[in-house]
This record gives structure tokens, sequence and C-alpha cells, in this order.
């Protein structure tokens, strides 16, 4: 016969079994979670939180999405601590990046993310409803970023629709490659191309070099064949330095090099074919190379990310009396400021803009 004893010993094996029963269930819950795809949606402005919204309207709340929105007033350091806080709130191993514009901000600050860890990770630009939908659905039969982002790339074309139909554009063979009439090889020192000028289409101070603006809007509007980032520190980044040069738009390719190096191609006449989008972080590094010959008469200045310190002059400008300085000591060398953050925008005053901020502490 079962004694008192026997029976309390029973309900504590019952009690452990269930203690460790349910144990079992969140460690295995917890491993799924982690073997999961983790989805991050980045994009300028709110698209990202809205297109997060119009999914879960379709397909209900999804588990291991998160979305990062990059505003105006932000530069690239504010959108790399988003993602970085994204990607440490799924705590999954394979991540898959969904972005709205290829060479954007999102795509740029994104791609180091997939550099650190490329076999796991994977970042698909172009970014729609259809894909998005297909993304979540298709992480359900599959384990890895990559597979998902092979699936689903088919759907996010195939659901770009038009009525009438007769407007859908049809399917064409790929054109054959545009002939390149840059010389190959080493051109001995001397030889003289074209009229032997480096032509500089724009000249640009953009804290976030090349991104989406660069690569889309501005480029369609000056017509660059190169696309150079002038910066001493990004030079010495071999990092930043390739994802900058993977962000080039089709036919155009993208340099980084040292302001010192500027200096000499600008003189050099082997460059004279050359037709170069310059991208300067800060005024500063724009005055050093103008004050050593490089003929830049016109800078359009496009965007300053805010810092400790600094005034903001308009919602994508930030300066404090430093930059105000660099700017006068421009002027006075016959420099003309074009401030624009898109080629589409109207002409604004730049020292216009700095004089409203008078009560902030930018002097003139």
């Amino acid at each position: 016969m079962f004694t008192f004893l026997d029976f309390k010993g029973i309900l504590e094996i019952i009690k452990l079994s269930k203690i460790f029963k349910s144990e079992y269930i969140k460690i295995y819950f917890d491993r799924r979670r982690f073997k999961m795809v983790g989805i991050i949606v980045a994009s300028h402005g709110e698209f990202a939180a809205g297109i997060k919204q119009s999914a879960s309207m379709i397909l209900g709340e999804a588990e291991l999405l998160e979305s990062v929105v990059f505003m105006p007033s932000e530069g690239p350091d504010d959108l790399y601590k988003k993602i970085q806080d994204a990607i440490t709130k799924l705590g999954t191993e394979e991540v898959l990046f969904l972005v709205d514009l290829w060479g954007g901000s999102p795509f740029n600050q994104s791609n180091r993310f997939f550099e650190e860890d490329p076999k796991k990770r994977a970042i698909v630009a172009g970014l729609n409803l259809p894909m998005l939908l297909a993304a979540l659905s298709e992480r359900e039969d599959v384990e890895t970023a990559h597979e998902v982002a092979k699936a689903i790339v088919p759907e996010g074309k195939d659901q770009v629709r038009v009525r009438p139909e007769d407007l859908q554009p049809k399917e064409e063979a790929p054109k054959a490659a545009a002939q390149d009439d840059t010389p190959k090889g080493a051109i001995p020192a001397g030889t003289v191309i074209g009229d032997g000028k480096i032509k500089f289409v724009l000249a640009r101070i953009d804290t976030r070099l090349l991104h989406g603006q660069v690569a889309t809007s501005w480029t369609k509007a000056t017509n660059p064949n190169r696309i150079i980032v002038v910066s001493d520190t990004v030079s010495k980044d071999e990092l930043r330095k390739k994802l900058i040069e993977q962000a080039a738009p089709p036919g155009v390719r993208a340099h980084v090099i040292p302001l010192d190096k500027l200096v000499e191609v600008s003189k050099d006449p082997r460059f004279g074919n050359t037709k170069a989008l310059l991208l300067f972080e800060n005024p500063q590094d724009a005055l050093y190379v103008i004050e050593r010959g490089v003929d830049i008469k016109e800078l359009n200045v496009g965007s300053m990310a805010h810092s400790v310190g600094k005034v903001m002059v308009n919602n994508v400008l930030s300066m404090d009396q430093k930059d105000v300085d660099t700017y006068k000591k421009l002027r006075d060398l016959g420099v003309k400021f074009d401030v624009r953050k898109v080629a589409a925008d109207k002409r604004a005053d730049l020292f216009k803009l700095i004089s409203e901020k008078a009560n902030e502490g930018l002097k003139l």
C-alpha cells in the first residue's frame, strides 16, 4: 500500500516533470526563434514603418520583423545605431535586410552589417509590399536569409503591373554593354586626353557622401562618368571604401581618394575625358583642395548632419561657427553656393539661412 510519503513523492515527481516540460518547451521555442530568419525593413522616411503596418493588416502581426526609419535630420551614425539595435532586438542568427533603394543610406548602413557576416545575412533593395509578404511567407519553409532573398526577388518584380495591360513593358533581350572609351592600361605621364582638363559636373558637401539622393537625383541631373569621394578619413578605411564603390549607380564608377590626390589629379592632363561628381564630408575639406588650386567654382551644400554644439539652419544642414567661418573663406575665394538637397529643389541662400540663426550663436 502507498503511504502518505509515497503519495507526496509522486506529486513532487509530477510537479518536477511539468517544470522540466515547460522549460523544454521554452528552450525549444527559443531555439526555433534563433534559427528563424529575422527581417529588417529600412527606408528613407516613414516608409519602412508604414509597409510593416501594411503587412500586419494582411498577414497579421509578424514576429521577428523590425522597421528602421531614416529621418532628414539624422546622419549615418544615427542610422547605423538604429539598425544595430534592430539586429539585437531580433536576436536571430540569420538576418535579411529589405531596403528601399540600392545605394541609399539604409542600403549603405545595412551593407556594413552584411559585410560582418555575409554567409548569414542578405540585402534586397527595391522593397515593395509583395516582396515583404513573400519574405514573411517564404521564411516559414526555409532556414537561411540567402534562400529567402533568392525567392522573393521574382515576386517583387512580377507584382509590378499596369492597367491598361498594353502599357506593361515587354520583356526585352539584355542590351549590349555600352562601349567604354576610357583608355585601358597605364597611360604615360604627360599624355593629354581630350582637352587635358578634368570636368567637375558637381562638387557637393554631404555628410553621408554617396547615398540615394546622389545616386539617383544628382547623377541623373549632372551625368558624370565618375563619382569621387574626397576624404582623408574614408580613404584609409577599406570597408567604407568598398561599401561606397558598391553603392555606385549603374554605368558610373565610384572612387575614394585623399585630398592631396584630388589636387594632383586636377592638374593631370590624362583626366581630360573625366566628368567627375565630387563629394566632400565637410566644407573644410573643400576649402583645403580649393586653396591648393582645384578649380571648383560652385559648391552644392546638400547635407550636414547634426551633432553636439551644432545649430540646425534648415532641416538637413547643421553648422557650428567653424563651418560658418569656412564658408566665409570660400566665399572670399569666389566660390558660389547652391543649397539644395536634391536637384528638383529650389536654390536657397546659404548666408541668409545662417543669418537667421544669429540668435543661436552663429555669426557672419
